[in-house]
């Protein structure tokens, strides 16, 4: 047997092999075994009535959750060639992507646009943090009573001027994908959202401990920055108010069951200039 003709019959078995994966396993067999005939080793074009029963809604939304967990629990290097890759434009942003199938593709569609958004501020905080808020590790400062807190509790001013308006545009990106209709009951959305919901309260916590840090120095500064300080402390305060409702929203929903929501708190007393 020539090494094309067994490559043509390894490839051909690698595709049954797959497909009969796909027909035992899927939770979404239909779509799963659709895919894997349209990128089958025949060479040929994909056969119409394979690539018609692919769900883009759920290609799409499967591709997000994937590069979400990639950016969680992925090598580090690929944080920084995917966000290499990014700067050529917004990669993740697709916001003419729509599934008009269905109302229930319709709604779960606006929902993945919103959660590609959120991915793609995620990878630009951490271009300017230079570090993944998720996975930062807590530190213990001994001038605050030996608790653990995040670096933007011991950052200087500069830095905190800078990190504070990321995290906060990260945080609202976050708010913003609260499901709205039919989505709510899709089970990917639901186990997208529990990803995004496990990152809320370490942004939520960044950001305080960073006006604690802020307050502390505020009396000190000049007035320029004390200005922008200001602003950031009452965007602050109206984000806790919109994490909370966004909190009570998903409580209503299935992954709720499986979910501890934290319990929010209010950073520092009100400032003046």
């Amino acid at each position: 047997m020539g090494s094309g003709t067994w490559r043509k019959a390894y490839g051909a078995l690698k595709d049954s092999t797959k497909v009969g994966l796909a027909n035992f396993n899927s939770e979404y067999k239909d779509l799963d075994i659709a895919i894997v005939k349209a990128t089958n080793h025949v060479e040929c074009p994909p056969k119409e009535r394979h690539f018609r029963n692919i769900s883009w809604l759920q290609v799409a939304l499967k591709t997000l959750i994937v590069i979400h967990r990639l950016l969680r629990e992925g090598d580090g290097t690929f944080k920084e060639d995917f966000l290499t890759y990014s700067y050529r434009g917004n990669v993740l942003q697709i916001p003419q992507f729509k599934d008009d199938s269905s109302p229930l593709a319709w709604d779960c569609s606006a929902w993945v646009r919103t959660y590609a958004l959120y991915l793609d501020e995620r990878l630009e905080c951490f271009r300017i943090l230079k570090y993944d808020v998720e996975l930062d590790r807590l530190l213990k400062l001994p001038h605050a009573s030996g608790k653990a807190h995040s670096r933007t509790r011991s950052l200087p001013l500069a830095e905190l001027l800078v990190q504070l308006p990321a995290l906060q545009k990260l945080l609202l990106r976050l708010i913003y994908c609260q499901p709205e209709g039919a989505a709510c009951t899709n089970y990917l959305v639901q186990y997208a959202l529990a990803l995004v919901l496990k990152e809320s309260f370490k942004i939520y916590c960044s950001i305080n401990d960073g006006i604690i840090n802020l307050v502390d120095m505020y009396f000190e500064m000049p007035k320029y920055d004390a200005i922008k300080a200001l602003e950031i402390y009452k965007r602050a305060g109206q984000q806790a108010e919109k994490l909370s409702n966004f909190y009570d929203h998903c409580k209503l929903l299935e992954l709720a069951r499986t979910f501890q929501f934290p319990t929010l708190r209010q950073a520092c007393p009100d400032i003046r200039y």
